[in-house]
């Protein structure tokens, strides 16, 4: 039996041999070798390669690779090639072909170019999985299997129409029930027939211009953002299924895109179908530190707390913005062990060598068009290949550990920003990024988790934003808080219902008990404007005011206590940050959006409240984290700075994995630097 488990942290990414000449290839087996790579993607884009026509499967090529590879100890991850169809399909059976919101029919060309309800699609798809199943299954080289790529565009054709009009019989039953749900007596848009029911695209329900994220009916919209969510997880499972049946220990996934938090997908309803959770980053140099770290901590999250993999990062330069720098030294080494520090199992690159024309010929890549190792892209690779090589299987396996969650909801994200509320400018990442940054910047740990999280074992839940409340969910808030764990939560919160049906009674609907206020007016702020907030208690230490903006809520106490009011306009001294005691525990409500000084003062007082502190004392732009296994913890030190940072890490010696030092108190880390503390 073929092993499929990881050995070590695994090092590769994307390799596109077909693109160029058999004499190429060798010089690549040696420069693997030295940089120490030891998985490569193969087959992503490799369709119309692999079939030239319908009834025609050509692997000679593939296999000649795979064999390759292995004799120079390179596992390989085999992507299915079903990321873009062949031409010859688009030709003969023109419903693979999406249609656009605007109702243009698209035609062959670029990529993720396929309607998930093609039968064609779906036909092909699932043979070409079952082929490469059958063919590769004991081939030594093979470790993972990488279905499709980067999936999820939307498609407004006939098929999804059809289609669409039996995922909403099987969720409603019946017309009576939907029409109740899409509110639709409003603007007279009540069905009788299922046949009348059509897509909501910028042909019918879109506004501002076809905007999707802009629509009259949110209801329906955000069933079809569901719909097509799950029509593209049911294209994955073809394909999944396909691999399974013929491997059924296969380890099989696929890589997120959108930086880990793509909108189309609710990557929580995917995960369990994920053997294990990948995700494709790629940064800018301004890019926060912060904003990569809560896209892992999102990826680990999906599967529990279990490691995933960076499925593709640039080891340089990307090519898509209108200005496209290089990273600067150290900059490509320091977040890859970012990504680890978080629970990565990989680091992987696209792509191991550039390409030589089209769209992403000067996308970076391990192997330059100088075709050498003699670069500074290559040389650092090698460097990271051989740590990595030297940490081994030390970290496989180990888990992040929290008291903290917070709640990320694919719905409640499509439903915020679905248009007509109060202010376009009230953005759910946006509110995420904000509160998680209260955390990273206090060096405290956090999981993501879903509406279907067990609470139990958290002190600490927060929810910001929680727009849309889901059956059961204030009860499920209601019982952890009562028991005695704290729960937050902000403005526009409480306000609708599973499908965006406002809950009457006043806001924050089914939240108002637990919360003890009710919010009389949402008074949106222009970007520029702001209010103050002024501290009525001590709490932590927090000064005496601060500013805030984005959005005022008007909020009366129903229990609750006051920490702080505004300070302007004609609610000034109406509260601002409220607490309510509810049982053994505490329930926090922000009415407005604070400053970012306020939010990391407030989280870190919270968190002591809990008896919950930080890993280590660390200086601005230095990450912490730990990862733990068998009792052993590995803490991982990350300067991001351009300059000496001074720390203390406490009077236990403990040994520095990537130098073998041993490290105790006061120590300097250099720019750019990361140590791996084991203790």
């Amino acid at each position: 039996m073929i092993s499929r488990k990881f050995r070590k942290i695994v090092f590769g990414g994307d390799y596109n041999p077909e693109q160029f000449p058999k004499k190429i290839w060798e010089e690549d087996m040696r420069l693997f070798q030295l940089a120490g790579i030891d998985i490569a993607t193969l087959n992503v884009f490799s369709w119309s390669l692999n079939q030239q026509d319908e009834e025609t499967y050509q692997f000679d090529w593939l296999d000649e690779v795979m064999d390759m590879l292995h004799a120079n100890g390179v596992q390989v991850c085999m992507g299915t090639s079903t990321a873009a169809h062949p031409a010859w399909m688009a030709k003969k059976y023109p419903d693979v072909l999406t249609v656009t919101s605007d109702g243009k029919k698209r035609n062959y060309g670029r990529r993720h170019n396929s309607c998930p309800h093609s039968p064609t699609f779906r036909h092909f798809a699932g043979i070409m999985a079952r082929k490469l199943a059958e063919r590769y299954k004991n081939h030594p080289a093979l470790l993972l299997w990488h279905v499709n790529n980067e999936i999820g565009n939307r498609c407004y054709c006939n098929n999804c129409e059809k289609a669409f009009r039996d995922w909403l019989k099987k969720r409603y039953g019946t017309l009576e029930l939907l029409n109740e749900a899409w509110y639709t007596r409003f603007w007279g848009h009540s069905f009788f027939d299922w046949d009348e029911i059509v897509l909501p695209s910028a042909l019918s329900e879109g506004l501002s211009g076809g905007n999707s994220d802009q629509t009259a009916f949110q209801g329906i919209t955000l069933d079809y953002y569901r719909f097509n969510s799950d029509s593209w997880l049911d294209c994955y499972l073809i394909e999944y299924n396909a691999i399974k049946a013929e491997i059924p220990d296969a380890i099989v996934t696929t890589n997120f895109q959108g930086n880990g938090t793509y909108k189309p997908l609710d990557y929580f309803k995917w995960a369990p179908h994920l053997d294990i959770a990948a995700l494709d980053i790629y940064t800018e140099n301004h890019t926060p530190e912060s904003y990569m770290a809560l896209r892992y901590d999102l990826m680990r999250g999906l599967k529990d707390g279990a490691p995933f993999m960076l499925m593709e990062q640039s080891p340089s330069v990307i090519n898509w913005k209108t200005v496209n720098p290089v990273k600067r030294p150290d900059v490509m080494r320091l977040r890859s062990y970012q990504a680890v520090a978080r629970g990565a199992e990989s680091i992987m690159f696209f792509q191991l060598r550039r390409s030589l024309g089209a769209y992403e010929k000067f996308h970076g890549a391990v192997i330059d068009h100088a075709g050498h190792e003699h670069t500074r892209v290559f040389k650092e690779c090698a460097e990271l290949g051989q740590e990595l090589q030297q940490l081994g299987d030390r970290l496989l396996d180990s888990r992040l550990k929290s008291r903290i969650a917070i709640l990320f909801d694919w719905d409640n994200w499509w439903a915020v920003e679905l248009g007509g509320g109060p202010s376009a400018h009230i953005k759910y990442l946006d509110q995420i990024q904000k509160y998680y940054d209260a955390f990273y910047e206090n060096h405290i740990q956090v999981d993501f988790i879903h509406v279907d999280t067990e609470l139990s074992k958290y002190d600490l839940v927060l929810a910001p934003l929680l727009y849309m409340v889901k059956p059961g969910y204030a009860q499920k808030l209601e019982h952890f808080v009562a028991n005695g764990g704290t729960f937050v939560t902000s403005f526009y919160s409480g306000i609708v219902n599973e499908n965006d049906l406002v809950t009457p009674g006043g806001y924050p609907g089914e939240l108002r008990k637990l919360l003890g206020i009710w919010v009389e007016e949402i008074d949106p702020l222009f970007p520029d404007q702001r209010n103050g907030m002024v501290m009525k208690q001590g709490f932590g230490k927090l000064q005496a005011s601060y500013e805030c903006g984005l959005v005022c809520e008007i909020v009366h106490l129903e229990g609750a206590e006051t920490l702080a009011e505004f300070d302007r306009d004609f609610y000034r001294g109406s509260p601002c940050v409220t607490y309510h005691h509810f049982g053994k525990g505490e329930a926090w409500y922000a009415a407005t959006d604070p400053s970012r000084e306020f939010m990391q003062q407030w989280i870190k007082a919270l968190c002591e409240r809990k008896g919950i502190s930080q890993l280590y004392e660390a200086p601005p732009g230095v990450e912490v984290t730990q990862r733990e296994k068998d009792g052993d913890r590995f803490t991982f030190v990350m300067n991001h700075t351009e300059q000496i940072q001074k720390m203390n890490v406490g009077r236990s010696v403990q040994k520095e994995l990537l130098s073998g030092l041993s490290i105790s108190g006061d120590i300097e880390l250099e720019p750019k630097s990361i140590l791996i503390l084991q203790a």
